[in-house]
C-alpha cells in the first residue's frame, strides 16, 4: 500500500518495465561510485596534493618576509622557486578577485585547503585546468604565486565520468538486446491470446523459457479445448435442428389439409416451433461461419436499417460518427445486430440505430421507447433460453429467449462486449456492441 502512489508513474508496457527495472539499478549504482569515489578519492587525494603544494609556499614566504622590497625578495627567493617550480611577480594594487569555474569541483577542496594553511591568502583563481594562481598579502606587496594545477588535484577527473557513462550505455544496450529476446515470447504469446480473444485463430509455437514454454503450451491446451467445445456444441444443436425439422415439415403439410378452425392453432404452434427451430439453429452456427474481413459497419447498418424499413419496421439510423473498416464477421455481425434491432420494434414502437467508429473501438447502439429491462435483471437477460416476463411484454411475440444471448456471444467473440442500459433518448433499453480495434 505504501508504494501504490508509484504505479501512477510506473510503465505499462512489459518492455517499459524491464528498462525500467535495468536501467534504474544501473543509474542508481553509478551514482553512489561517483560519489563514494569523489568523496573518497578526488577529495582525498587533493587536499594531500594541495597540502603539499601551501607547505612549499609556506617555505618560500619564509624568505620573503624579511625582504625590505619586491625585488630583493623575488631575488631572494628565486633560486628556491625555479627548483620547486614555482613563479613569483608581485602584483600593483590590490588581490583581484577569486575565480572558480562552477563545474570545478576539485577545485572547492583546493581553495578551502590553501585557505586553511595560508593566513595571508587573498584570494585564489583557477581560470583553467592548467595553472592555480594565489594573491597573498606579504610585507613587501601583493605576491602572485603560480603553481601547475597537477600538482595540487588529480588530473582529467572527467574521464572517470566518461568512462562510466559509455560502458553503463554499452552493458545496458548488451542487456536490454538480451532481455528483449526473453520477453519476445511473452509477446507472442499475449498476442496469440489476445487475437483467440477477438475470435481469430493465429498460428503460434511455445518459445523462450521453460515457464513461458509451460504457459504456451497451457494455452494450446486451453485453446484446442475451447474450439473441441465450440464445435461439439454446434453439431450438437445443428443436428437437434435439422433432425426436428422433418417431423415438422410433415406437420405443415398435414395440417394443410385440415379446414377446421381447429387446425388454426395448430398452424401457430408448428410456426412456433419453426421460430424457436431457428433461433437453436443460429445459436448454435454463432461464430463459426467464416473469418473476420475488413467490413464497413457503416454500410453494414444502413443496408439492415434499410431492410428493417422494407418490411415496414419503424427502425432510423440517427448518427454514424467515423469512417473506415474493422476486421468483423459480416453475417455473425449483422445477425446480432439484427436481433438487437427485432427486440428493439417487438418491444417498443420504433428503434434508432447509431454508429461511432473510432482509431481504438467500435460502438454500435440500438435504443427503443419500450419498457426495458431493470438494472438488476440485465445480467440475466443476456444468459441463453432467458425470458424477462416482468421486464418485457411477452404477448407483443414469440422468442426463445436467445436473442440478446447470440449478440452477446458474437460481441464476445470479436473482442467486444454487449452493454444494456437505458435510454436518454427515448427511455427504454440502450444496447452498445462495443469492439475494441
Amino acid at each position: 500500500m505504501f508504494f501504490a502512489w508509484l504505479k501512477r508513474f510506473s510503465p505499462r508496457g512489459l518492455y517499459g518495465r524491464a528498462a525500467l527495472i535495468l536501467i534504474l539499478p544501473v543509474v542508481t549504482l553509478q551514482l553512489v561510485v561517483s560519489v563514494v569515489f569523489i568523496q573518497r578519492h578526488f577529495e582525498g587525494v587533493t587536499r594531500q596534493m594541495t597540502l603539499t603544494a601551501a607547505r612549499e609556499v609556506q617555505l618560500l614566504l619564509q624568505d620573503v618576509a624579511p625582504a625590505r622590497s619586491p625585488a630583493q625578495a623575488v631575488e631572494t627567493v628565486e633560486p628556491l622557486a625555479s627548483l620547486l617550480q614555482i613563479e613569483l611577480r608581485f602584483t600593483d594594487g590590490p588581490a583581484p578577485s577569486a575565480l572558480r569555474r562552477w563545474y570545478d569541483l576539485s577545485g572547492l577542496q583546493v581553495i578551502d585547503t590553501f585557505e586553511r594553511l595560508l593566513p595571508s591568502l587573498r584570494a585564489v583563481r583557477l581560470p583553467d585546468d592548467h595553472v592555480v594562481m594565489l594573491y597573498l598579502e606579504t610585507p613587501p606587496g601583493v605576491l602572485e604565486v603560480t603553481l601547475d594545477r597537477r600538482r595540487v588535484s588529480p588530473s582529467n577527473p572527467h574521464q572517470l565520468f566518461v568512462n562510466m557513462v559509455f560502458f553503463g550505455a554499452l552493458m545496458t544496450l548488451i542487456a536490454f538486446i538480451y532481455l528483449r529476446n526473453q520477453l519476445r515470447p511473452i509477446t507472442r504469446l499475449a498476442e496469440a491470446a489476445e487475437a483467440f480473444g477477438k475470435g481469430r485463430i493465429v498460428t503460434y509455437r511455445p518459445s523462450g523459457a521453460v515457464e513461458v514454454r509451460a504457459a504456451g503450451n497451457a494455452f494450446l491446451d486451453m485453446r484446442n479445448r475451447i474450439e473441441r467445445q465450440i464445435e461439439q456444441r454446434t453439431l450438437m444443436l445443428s443436428g437437434v435442428s435439422h433432425d426436428l425439422r422433418t417431423p415438422l415439415t410433415r406437420l405443415k403439410l398435414g395440417l394443410s389439409m385440415l379446414d377446421d378452425a381447429e387446425a388454426e392453432d395448430l398452424r401457430r404452434d408448428v410456426d412456433e416451433m419453426q421460430s424457436m427451430l431457428d433461433e437453436f439453429l443460429n445459436f448454435a452456427r454463432g461464430i463459426s461461419e467464416a473469418d473476420p474481413e475488413p467490413v464497413d459497419p457503416a454500410a453494414l447498418l444502413r443496408d439492415l436499417v434499410e431492410d428493417f424499413a422494407r418490411a415496414g419496421k419503424p427502425v432510423a439510423l440517427v448518427a454514424m460518427e467515423g469512417r473506415g473498416t474493422i476486421p468483423l464477421r459480416r453475417l455473425a455481425m449483422r445477425r446480432a445486430v439484427e436481433n438487437l434491432i427485432g427486440n428493439a420494434v417487438r418491444y417498443g414502437s420504433r428503434a434508432e440505430v447509431s454508429m461511432m467508429l473510432t482509431e481504438k473501438s467500435l460502438r454500435i447502439r440500438v435504443e427503443d421507447d419500450g419498457p426495458g429491462i431493470p438494472p438488476a435483471q440485465r445480467s440475466e437477460a443476456v444468459k441463453p433460453f432467458t425470458r424477462l416476463d416482468t421486464a418485457r411484454n411477452q404477448n407483443k411475440g414469440s422468442g426463445v429467449g436467445l436473442g440478446l444471448a447470440i449478440a452477446t456471444d458474437i460481441a464476445r467473440a470479436h473482442g467486444g462486449v454487449l452493454r444494456l442500459g437505458e435510454s436518454e433518448r427515448l427511455g427504454g433499453l440502450q444496447a452498445d456492441i462495443v469492439i475494441a480495434r
